[in-house]
């Protein structure tokens, strides 16, 4: 529990709470407010992961080289200036406008960010460190849907409203990230030649973590954008407020498993604690393209949460194990990256299959979860000497 995880953790709870308040309103927002078919849903938000893919790997090795702390704040500066833009949204190509500044924002901050908090603590603890912070980001998950739905019923059920209420959280994670304090890091020493120093080449990150990387990006194929789970949930009959609390429901058990996976991928390897969370993901989507009976779907939901809690930081904290101190960021912007460009291409293609039926793309990604699952952990196995060296770090 450093000054540095605490206040990244606080920041990503303000800038959580703005976002969260304002994504379980937006599918509704585009379709039924400015019209837009079923397709834009999944088009923007996945244009919007794309977006922030692309910046993660340029923002990683940046942050390697130069102050994190800038880059940090650079990050939720744009963040909150997109929320703006959706806010004075008329027509969704400037939502999709707000969302690609708001992801470029994500894809400044997030790999440094995620190296900070690498530095932070030994690797024997980066589990639990990612987990307390995805469980304080999601806390805001938690805290933005009800500050938003309590917002909705006092403002006669109107929706543009909440997204100028969202943009005041937003811009208080923007002031926090001052407090953060840059620390020192030593030079990288190396007898290597110029160019096997530079971690843009394969030979200079490990071969595993290019295992690791490239199983999970194939995994992101299927993980299209959470927007369409909740249009799913539209399409079956939820009311808006019902759709905020059922997302609640959702973001409220990723938050409380987030660190006891964390923790729990300290002691077992990673690649099993993840691959648990491809199976609760599969179950998520499997049934949420099979029912529409309202409480299996708010049940389905809650294990689709199980799958974030032990993916989503589990993962940073498995690639940080992977790599040297100098190379975090590096690390860190190329998995994310990649995973956002597989987001980006699952929401294009699910987007345009949702036209056609809604129930297919949650079925298709559900059965191909199931068959990563058990690809995973034999994917990205270890050999005898790296799983001595991971046990010793």
């Amino acid at each position: 529990m450093t000054r540095n995880l605490k206040v990244v953790s606080a920041v990503s709870f303000l800038q959580d709470t703005a976002s969260e308040l304002l994504y379980p309103v937006l599918p509704i927002f585009l379709t039924a407010v400015l019209g837009a078919p079923a397709a834009v849903v999944g088009i923007v938000e996945g244009v919007a992961e794309g977006i922030a893919a692309a910046v993660k790997v340029i923002s990683g090795r940046v942050s390697d080289r130069f102050s994190r702390r800038p880059l940090i704040g650079a990050g939720y500066g744009l963040a909150a200036a997109g929320k703006v833009l959706i806010a004075l949204a008329t027509a969704w190509p400037l939502v999709l406008a707000g969302r690609g500044v708001d992801r470029v924002g994500k894809g400044i901050r997030g790999a440094p960010r995620d190296a900070l908090i690498a530095d932070s603590v030994t690797p024997a603890d980066r589990g639990k460190a990612f987990g307390f912070h995805r469980a304080m980001d999601t806390a805001g998950a938690v805290v933005g849907p009800l500050l938003g739905l309590a917002a909705y019923q006092l403002l006669d059920q109107q929706i543009r409203p909440l997204l100028w209420i969202a943009v005041i959280p937003a811009v208080l994670s923007v002031l926090l990230v001052l407090a953060i304090r840059e620390p020192r890091r030593r030079p990288a020493t190396s007898s290597a030649p110029p160019a096997a120093k530079d971690p843009w080449r394969p030979g200079r990150l490990p071969r595993r973590y290019w295992r690791v990387v490239g199983v999970l990006a194939v995994f992101s194929l299927v993980n299209f954008p959470d927007a369409l789970l909740l249009l799913r949930l539209s399409d079956i009959g939820f009311s808006l407020p019902q759709v905020i609390l059922a997302y609640v429901g959702y973001n409220a058990v990723y938050a409380l498993l987030s660190y006891p996976a964390g923790a729990l991928s300290d002691r077992l390897p990673a690649a099993w604690v993840f691959s648990l969370g491809v199976v609760f993901f599969s179950i998520g989507y499997l049934g949420l393209g099979l029912t529409t009976n309202h409480t299996a779907a708010w049940l389905l939901l809650a294990a689709y949460g199980a799958f974030t809690a032990l993916t989503d930081g589990v993962g940073k904290a498995w690639i940080s194990r992977l790599v040297p101190d100098t190379d975090q960021g590096t690390a860190q912007g190329l998995y994310q990256g990649s995973a956002g460009v597989g987001v980006l291409i699952a929401g294009i293609w699910a987007g345009l299959a949702w036209n056609q039926n809604g129930q297919l793309p949650l079925i298709i990604s559900g059965i191909a979860g199931l068959v990563l699952a058990v690809a995973i952990p034999l994917i990205t196995r270890p050999n005898q000497s790296q799983t001595s060296s991971e046990v010793a770090a």
